[in-house]
């Protein structure tokens, strides 16, 4: 256990339940409270009470493999990093793992992704591991879909799930799965408040900032939600009309993502703001129309706005962004070289970079786990963040007449949802619960909003 670390009293409490509950559980804590080193500290207490000889981390992302074995290197330890190339890494792992079972070495440290679990090469070596062996399942909801759970190893007694949102969106079964390989969701469950107040994350403010969608916008978006009204009306009726029906949902939610006012409201934002730094800027997977009326993804649009238009220092942070392009950008930006990252999903779950000081969001899913992921990555606490500051960009749909109103008022219900958690914890509260009202009182959501 490195002198310098310190462990809070809920990462205490979380490590004596996991050991009082026969080696098992589940750690929920809101993101960016410190689930990696409590894991670790398990770990560790694990080599010195019963010689611990094998720690197998599961991760979903590489970028977190390399997060990871920089957290191990601070215990003392060298893992072997079992992704990508199988060449890079099987020959040490089957000689150390050869060696650990013959009395040859102490331990054996491995850090992996998802997708290689699943391929041969690491499966071949997981039936030798010893039975003393701890399995780390890192953003575990991600290993609820069928094929993940099924790889898992079955031999491995001693094992530990993390995620600040273990529950998995609209997949109890899968959910269920995790909480049965895994083990239940331990105490503390430490929510975002608590954290907040301990002093694990930092204080932040909130800015909803409301969107019209174009004219042309408006007119797609009201022939979409025709459509659906129509769908759900028939819905039930054949598997086919079902399909149909989470289709236009989804073709009405990339339109609403990509939504071209968000780059006016971009633009505005931005604009008083050029000698800030250390923002992330978080975009859609949907296409917009540009001032030259030619499609571009929403990613390649903000970095323009803000590279080329505004002269903002950006850089773009995405999944195909090779790993060591990755951690100089993460080094560029830190140092402030770079002001700003405009990523898509890769940067929602696990990645460590406390610098972060402000957040745009120009579009979200309705899956609660993003916006609790998005949330957290900005509230890490660093010496040189006082509050952390979160812009929210969310579309009002248009007036579609009476024979729509109903729809409309379940979308907004859910996005209303998701603001009033934004705002309940911000210091700047009451300010942010002024412009729900301006909403919640056109779409008459009065009654439903505040039960």
């Amino acid at each position: 256990m490195p002198a310098s670390i310190v462990l809070r009293s809920y990462q205490k409490r979380a490590i004596a339940n996991w050991f009082a509950n026969d080696g098992r559980g589940t750690l929920k804590m809101a993101t960016g409270t410190g689930k990696t080193i409590t894991a670790l500290a398990i770990a560790e207490r694990l080599y010195q009470t019963i010689d611990l000889q094998v720690l197998l981390v599961v991760c979903p992302y590489r970028h977190l493999v390399s997060q990871w074995a920089r957290e191990c290197e601070k215990f003392g330890l060298h893992p072997i990093l079992a992704f990508e190339n199988v060449r890079n890494w099987q020959s040490h792992l089957s000689t150390q793992l050869y060696n650990v079972l013959s009395g040859n070495q102490i331990f054996l440290s491995i850090i992996t992704t998802n997708s290689t679990l699943l391929k041969d090469g690491l499966q071949s070596n997981l039936r030798y591991f010893p039975e003393k062996t701890l399995i780390i399942g890192d953003e575990a909801h991600n290993l609820g879909a069928p094929r993940l759970e099924e790889s898992l190893p079955r031999n491995f007694m001693l094992r530990l799930a993390l995620s600040a949102t273990p529950e998995r969106y609209f997949d109890e079964t899968g959910t269920q799965s995790i909480l049965d390989y895994f083990g239940s969701v331990l105490q503390p469950e430490l929510t975002l408040a608590e954290a907040i107040r301990q002093g694990a994350l930092a204080r932040y403010l909130y800015y909803p900032i409301l969107v019209q969608l174009t004219e042309e916008e408006s007119q797609v978006y009201s022939k979409i939600t025709k459509r659906i009204g129509w769908s759900k009306l028939q819905q039930g009726s054949e598997q086919d009309n079902d399909d149909r029906l989470t289709g236009l949902l989804m073709q009405r939610a990339r339109l609403v993502g990509a939504a071209a006012n968000k780059l006016t409201a971009l633009r505005q934002l931005m604009a008083p703001r050029l000698q800030t730094s250390h923002t992330l800027f978080y975009c859609g997977d949907g296409s917009v129309e540009s001032d030259s009326q030619e499609s571009s993804r929403q990613l390649e649009a903000v970095t323009k706005i803000l590279g080329t238009e505004l002269g903002y220092r950006v850089n773009t942070y995405t999944a195909e962004t090779p790993l060591a392009e990755r951690e100089e950008l993460q080094r560029q930006f830190e140092r402030g070289e770079l002001q700003g990252l405009v990523a898509i999903r890769c940067l929602d779950e696990g990645v460590d970079i406390p610098a972060i000081r402000t957040a745009v969001i120009l579009a979200s899913t309705g899956n609660p786990r993003q916006f609790i992921q998005r949330r957290g990555r900005i509230l890490r606490p660093h010496p040189d963040k006082e509050l952390a500051t979160l812009f929210d960009m969310i579309v009002v749909p248009p007036d579609l007449g009476r024979e729509a109103l109903e729809t409309e008022r379940n979308i907004l219900r859910k996005e209303l949802r998701r603001f009033l958690e934004f705002a309940e914890l911000a210091e700047n509260g009451g300010e942010a619960r002024h412009i729900l009202l301006k909403v919640r009182d056109k779409y008459g959501l009065v009654e439903r909003v505040e039960q």
